[in-house]
């Protein structure tokens, strides 16, 4: 399978997260609940993951999950142009570096496609401690703060969405190779559940009122979590030497910064905005409450 068509189908995938994003944390911020805005926002981000799905099910995580963190540099032209005004260079600045680390990346590393599954019982035990896991974070986030409940949500998302990704290839191998036996599997429904979790999750984090902490925390944690697996368990790998490894965490790292400071620069914005109510500041990708 050429990487051309997984790749592609990332990229679209990353502009209808981003898309769908923007609209659900707007409806989220003005009042919380879900609204026909909220609804037309689920549906692009719906449409978003399917065109994500797509792509795990052609191509490798390490290929598609660095190019799905675009959603971030996406969501500026369209928060830009709802908020009536232009992207300012420092905002391009950002989006051109996270565009060279995500390209650099994926140079250096050129992963493809393995014609693999992971044991089922080694995916069941590994999930069911990241599930563990997950839960003990919302258990500290329901005890914290606004600001740490928005972070701790944020790692609860991006860990169930990283997990999706991981189901996803499962489920879409479990419909290649034996389709007949496809709704005896355990994996198809621990998506839906995870995948209905996660979303649960971001939901949560985008009205704990501290946004600009939940959205880069879980733009960063979905595609950590999912390489991660995709490394242990599907045996994906780059064969690179020493220096191209030191490329690729320089690039990775970099990656990160870029997300994590073109949020909080949202979230600046929102502060700014005259239309701001007293006490609430509002942004496409990060929001205040005070």
């Amino acid at each position: 399978m050429h990487t051309w068509l997984p790749a592609l189908l990332a990229m679209f995938a990353a502009a209808f997260i981003a898309g769908g994003t923007v609209l659900r944390q707007r409806e989220s911020c003005a009042g919380g609940g879900i609204t026909i805005g909220w609804c037309v926002g689920a549906a692009v981000a719906l449409c978003g993951f399917g065109l994500q799905a797509a792509a795990l099910g052609l191509g490798s995580i390490l290929l598609v999950q660095p190019l799905v963190v675009l959603a971030v540099l996406f969501a500026l032209p369209l928060e830009a142009w709802l908020d009536h005004r232009h992207p300012s260079r420092v905002e391009w600045a950002w989006g051109g570096v996270l565009v060279a680390c995500v390209a650099l990346f994926l140079i250096v590393a050129d992963p493809h496609e393995v014609d693999r599954t992971a044991d089922h019982k080694l995916i069941a035990g590994t999930i069911v401690a990241l599930i563990a896991l997950v839960a003990i974070l919302i258990v500290a986030a329901e005890r914290s703060s606004p600001h740490y409940q928005a972070l701790l949500y944020g790692l609860v998302a991006g860990t169930l969405f990283g997990i999706s990704a991981l189901l996803v290839k499962a489920v879409i191998y479990q419909a290649i190779h034996d389709p007949i036996n496809m709704t005896t599997r355990p994996e198809v429904y621990l998506f839906v559940v995870v995948a209905v979790g996660g979303v649960v999750a971001q939901q949560r984090g985008f009205v704990a009122g501290d946004l600009q902490t939940s959205f880069p925390a879980m733009t960063v944690m979905e595609p950590a979590v999912s390489m991660a697996l995709g490394v242990t368990l599907l045996g994906e790998s780059v064969a690179v030497g020493w220096w191209q490894t030191a490329v690729m965490a320089i690039a990775l790292i970099v990656m990160v910064r870029a997300v994590i400071t073109l949020a909080r620069m949202s979230a600046v914005r929102g502060d700014q905005r005259p239309e701001s109510q007293p006490g609430v500041t509002r942004s496409v990708i990060g929001s205040t409450v005070d």
